[in-house]
């Protein structure tokens, strides 16, 4: 079946129905996903960060007790799944981490966070793990808002050096806890797999599926103070910024490719605004920070 995503497009033997499918004859696929026996290419490799290793220039992704990932050139996934296998646990890998990686491998900047279409620009929220951006970006969609992406976000230079959103896929990934801060009752949704609390919020209507320019990049980080805070980067942190909030950015230095980053990160902040918000740690925030963002993007307009 044929798929789009990213701007791409994806040929896979395994079904991907957080995807959207498209007619498989509109041209040759981007990417191939297939599957693949590579169950005696791990041993003897050279592991980075744990669970990945370089080989002929393509990055080998070890999963315990669920498969072995080889993504190659920017055009090819290869699965070899281990026995007993969640396939949705495998489908969760497939749309985050190879993507990402496949992105990375094709020169476009993946950014980890979720993209909101605002006012006809797209607006990119990154942060650490538990920083709500998620969340924030659920919040966002309840107010009118569209969504572009959820955990990558594509980004590249169009042909005038506007950085460029192209969406993903129409699905967010949401915890229990912010589905019933949300009011949006979990028992309607499927577990993206068994053993973890969260949850695919499919989002078909509220999604912009239209590439669009991207305006800024807000930073979310908790912190100690009791109330919502925003201030804008300078300058000399946006590049640390951005580095750290790159989508895996520990494959920068295996794929060789910390010259791109670079060049491509300072194109793409030489156009946008970037903001840090903060937030409390304890209490639910999001629509209190809804309301600091349009007051921003509204001025910015």
């Amino acid at each position: 079946m044929i798929y789009r995503a990213f701007g791409l497009r994806v040929l896979s033997e395994f079904p991907l129905p957080e995807l959207v499918q498209v007619d498989d004859c509109e041209g040759q696929a981007d990417v191939v996903i297939e599957r693949a026996d590579l169950s005696g290419l791990w041993n003897g490799l050279e592991v980075h960060h744990q669970f990945f290793a370089v080989k002929d220039k393509g990055i080998i992704h070890h999963i315990p007790d669920t498969a072995i990932l080889c993504i190659q050139e920017g055009k090819r996934i290869l699965v070899s799944p281990m026995a007993g296998a969640e396939e949705n646990k495998i489908r969760l890998y497939l749309l985050g981490t190879c993507m990402g990686t496949i992105l990375m491998q094709r020169g476009i900047l993946p950014l980890h966070g979720s993209a909101v279409a605002i006012n006809g620009k797209a607006y990119a929220f990154v942060g650490n793990s538990g920083a709500g951006k998620s969340t924030l970006a659920a919040a966002l969609l309840s107010k009118g808002y569209s969504l572009l992406s959820d955990d990558v976000i594509a980004v590249s230079q169009g042909a005038d050096g506007i950085p460029i959103v192209t969406p993903s896929y129409p699905q967010q990934k949401l915890w229990q806890a912010s589905i019933e801060q949300l009011g949006l009752g979990s028992h309607e949704y499927k577990p993206i797999y068994e053993e973890i609390n969260k949850y695919a919020i499919p989002v078909r209507a509220e999604f912009c599926s239209d590439p669009i320019p991207l305006g800024g990049v807000f930073e979310l980080v908790r912190t100690e103070e009791g109330e919502v805070h925003v201030e804008e980067v300078q300058s000399l942190q946006r590049f640390p910024l951005i580095h750290a909030h790159t989508y895996r950015n520990f494959l920068i230095p295996l794929l060789e490719c910390e010259q791109w980053h670079f060049s491509s990160s300072a194109s793409t902040l030489s156009r946008i605004d970037v903001y840090q918000l903060r937030r409390p740690l304890q209490g639910f925030t999001a629509y209190e920070l809804v309301e600091l963002i349009e007051r921003i993007v509204n001025k910015g307009a």
